[in-house]
């Protein structure tokens, strides 16, 4: 990426920050960056190309230093620093989640992922695979947790009242009771067992 490819970038980073997904759009980089629409699509092409670069910037956030050595333990460190990245930015799991950038940040860390994958004895269809469902797990609950900070009310218990849905008033306290950080917890050990 060119310097001012990155600069473009950068911009909508910001942009996302301060606004959200909804307002990233090529026109609002280029008033932040103070230059014309034609200068921002020269180095992003499109509004879907600024999003790939947006999202596999997020995703070059990931730190693959220092990693555990036993691969267990790797895996789920590089997707809590996964989870750490897309929640460091406003709607940053929404950008990465919409998106298909096979850019240098996602595949390094997808490298990483799977070879840690690799080094656990797992093939190597299940090394792709494990690693996908990770990274959906991941997106899903990062995602859903960025909607529940801007959510009013609990939705969930409204929606139950009626008692058309027995099950889930069976178990509603447990999905209200444990906070995002166990429930991510508790999925990647459910996903890293071996």
């Amino acid at each position: 990426m060119t310097k001012k490819q990155e600069g473009v970038v950068r911009a909508a980073l910001e942009l996302l920050d301060d606004r959200g997904a909804e307002a990233v759009s090529i026109r609002g980089v280029a008033d932040r960056l103070g230059v014309r629409m034609n200068t921002v699509l020269w180095h992003a092409k499109s509004k879907a190309r600024l999003l790939e670069l947006m999202a596999d910037a997020i995703v070059a956030e990931v730190s693959l230093a220092d990693l555990p050595g036993q691969w267990q333990e790797r895996v789920r460190e590089l997707a809590r620093r996964y989870r750490r990245a897309l929640l460091s930015h406003r709607d940053g799991a929404v950008i990465v989640a919409g998106t298909h950038a096979a850019e240098p940040g996602t595949l390094s860390f997808a490298d990483t992922m799977v070879e840690a994958l690799l080094s656990g004895g797992l093939d190597e269809r299940a090394a792709a695979w494990t690693c996908w469902t990770i990274v959906y797990f991941v997106l899903g609950l990062a995602q859903e947790e960025e909607a529940a900070a801007r959510a009013d009310g609990d939705d969930l218990v409204d929606a139950l009242a009626p008692g058309g849905y027995p099950a889930l008033s069976r178990v509603v306290a447990h999905l209200r009771d444990a906070s995002f950080d166990e429930r991510f917890e508790y999925g990647l050990g459910l996903m890293t067992r071996q």
